[in-house]
C-alpha cells in the first residue's frame, strides 16, 4: 500500500498557499519584461567593494575567521545585537541586547512570532492591504484575520478599536513605507494606535523593514520608540521586526526581533529547537559591513531610490488615464495603483505580460478578505529610470484600452 501523502500532511501545512510574488520573481529574469513585480533591492547598489574588504579582513584574521565558522549562541552575536541596540537608541527606543534576537531575515521573525502567538481561530488584526509574506507566515497557524481599513494617516482607529473590543489582541502593522502601498502613519495616528492597544492590553507586531529608506518628509518615531517612552520596555506593547535585507544585502539573511525579555527568552528556546542560530559568519559580516557603511551607504540608497520613485510618479502623472489613482510614498520601494472598478488586475497582468511585456503584482493577494480586485503593486526599485518610464507608458496604454472595452 502506498503512502497517502495528503492524509499525512497536517492541516497547518495544508493552509499554506503559493506566493504570487515568488512566482513573479521568475518572470523578472526574462530580459524583455519590464518588471515592477519583485519587491527586492537593486543589485547595482550592493556595496561589493566593502563586502570584499570585510570578508578578506575576517578570513585573514585566523582567530576571528575560525570563530566565524563555528557554532554560536542562539540569541545572536553580542556585538551585532549591541550594534542594533545602539541604532535603536538613536531613534529613541530604549533596548539592550537582552531585548534582541537575531533571525534568518525578518521573514523568520514573522514565522517565529506566528508560532509563538497564533493558534487556530485566534484573531489577528491586519491592515487592508497588508504584506503578503506576513500573511503566509501567519496562515500556517490558521488564525482568523480581521482586516481594518487604512486612510492617508494610517489604520482607521474606530475599526482598530472595534476589532480589539470584539476580542482580538494582536495586530500586525507597518507604520513606515508599508509594503505594498508605500504609505506611512502620521504621528497622531501612531499615538492613537498605541493608546488603543494599551486600552485593551493588545500586542502590536511592528514591521520596520523599510524604515531606513526615507526620501523626504519629517522622520517620525517608530511605534517601538513611542512605546518605550511610555514606560518599562519589558512590559511594553510593541514587538518590532527589523532587517538588513533592504540596506545591506538580502542574501545575508540577517534580521532581528526586538521584544520584552520574557518574549525573547521563549523565542530563544524556539530558535534552539529550530535551527540553533543564524549563520555565524553572516552575522559577523553584517556587523562589520554595517559599522563601515552606515550612515553614508543609507544616503546612497536614499538618493538612488528617490530618483527612481520620482521617475515613476512623473510617468504615472504623464501617462495614466482618468480613473486611475496611486500612492505617493515618501520612502520604501512601492507605489500602490488603484484602477477603475471594471478592471481586474489579475486579468490585466496576463495581457500586460503578453502584450506590453510589463509585470506587476495584482493587489488582491495583499488583502486578507480577497478584496482589492482593481488594485496593483508597482516596485520602482530594480529597473532603470528609462525602463520605468517606458514600462509605465506601456501599462497606461493597456489600461486605457481595457477601460474602453
Amino acid at each position: 500500500m502506498s503512502v497517502q501523502w495528503n492524509e499525512m500532511i497536517v492541516a497547518d501545512a495544508r493552509a499554506l498557499r503559493a506566493s504570487e510574488i515568488r512566482d513573479l520573481l521568475k518572470v523578472a529574469e526574462r530580459p524583455e519584461i519590464i518588471s515592477f513585480a519583485g519587491g527586492v533591492p537593486d543589485p547595482k547598489l550592493f556595496p561589493l567593494a566593502t563586502f570584499n574588504d570585510v570578508y578578506g579582513d575576517l578570513t585573514g584574521d585566523e582567530q576571528a575567521g575560525r570563530r566565524s565558522l563555528q557554532y554560536s549562541i542562539s540569541e545572536g552575536l553580542p556585538g551585532l545585537r549591541q550594534w542594533i541596540a545602539d541604532d535603536l537608541a538613536a531613534t529613541g527606543a530604549v533596548r539592550d541586547i537582552d531585548n534582541i534576537l537575531i533571525t534568518c531575515g525578518a521573514q523568520q521573525g514573522l514565522d517565529m512570532l506566528a508560532r509563538l502567538l497564533l493558534e487556530p481561530g485566534r484573531e489577528i488584526v491586519l491592515e487592508k492591504p497588508s504584506y503578503l509574506g506576513a500573511m503566509q507566515a501567519f496562515s500556517m497557524r490558521r488564525p482568523s484575520y480581521v482586516g481594518i481599513a487604512m486612510d492617508d494617516d494610517g489604520p482607521v482607529i474606530a475599526e482598530l478599536d472595534a476589532a480589539f473590543a470584539k476580542g482580538a489582541r494582536i495586530a500586525y502593522l507597518s507604520p513606515d513605507f508599508q509594503n505594498p502601498t508605500g504609505r506611512s502613519y502620521s504621528l497622531d495616528r501612531r499615538l492613537a494606535v498605541l493608546e488603543t492597544a494599551r486600552k485593551y492590553g493588545a500586542v502590536i507586531l511592528e514591521d520596520a523593514a523599510y524604515c531606513k529608506l526615507a526620501y523626504e518628509g519629517e522622520s517620525l518615531p517608530s511605534l517601538l520608540a513611542l512605546d518605550d517612552a511610555h514606560g518599562d520596555p519589558d512590559a511594553g506593547t510593541v514587538i518590532q521586526l527589523g532587517t538588513f535585507s533592504k540596506t545591506l544585502a538580502p542574501a545575508l539573511r540577517i534580521g532581528w526581533i526586538t521584544a520584552p525579555r520574557p518574549v525573547i527568552r521563549q523565542l530563544v528556546l524556539m530558535k534552539q529547537a529550530g535551527d540553533l542560530h543564524v549563520s555565524t559568519i553572516n552575522q559577523e559580516i553584517a556587523l562589520r559591513a554595517a559599522s563601515k557603511l552606515f550612515p553614508s551607504h543609507l544616503e546612497t540608497l536614499q538618493g538612488a531610490y528617490r530618483a527612481k520613485r520620482d521617475v515613476m510618479l512623473s510617468a504615472l502623472a504623464d501617462f495614466m488615464p482618468e480613473g486611475v489613482s496611486w500612492s505617493r510614498p515618501q520612502g520604501g520601494m512601492f507605489v500602490w495603483l488603484t484602477l477603475p472598478e471594471n478592471i481586474n488586475s489579475r486579468e490585466l497582468l496576463i495581457d500586460a505580460m503578453e502584450d506590453a511585456k510589463v509585470a506587476f503584482v495584482p493587489g488582491q493577494a495583499f488583502f486578507c478578505d480577497q478584496s482589492g480586485i482593481n488594485t496593483a503593486r508597482l516596485s520602482f526599485a530594480t529597473e532603470s529610470n528609462e525602463r520605468i518610464r517606458d514600462g509605465i507608458e506601456r501599462l497606461a496604454l493597456l489600461i486605457r484600452r481595457k477601460d474602453n472595452q
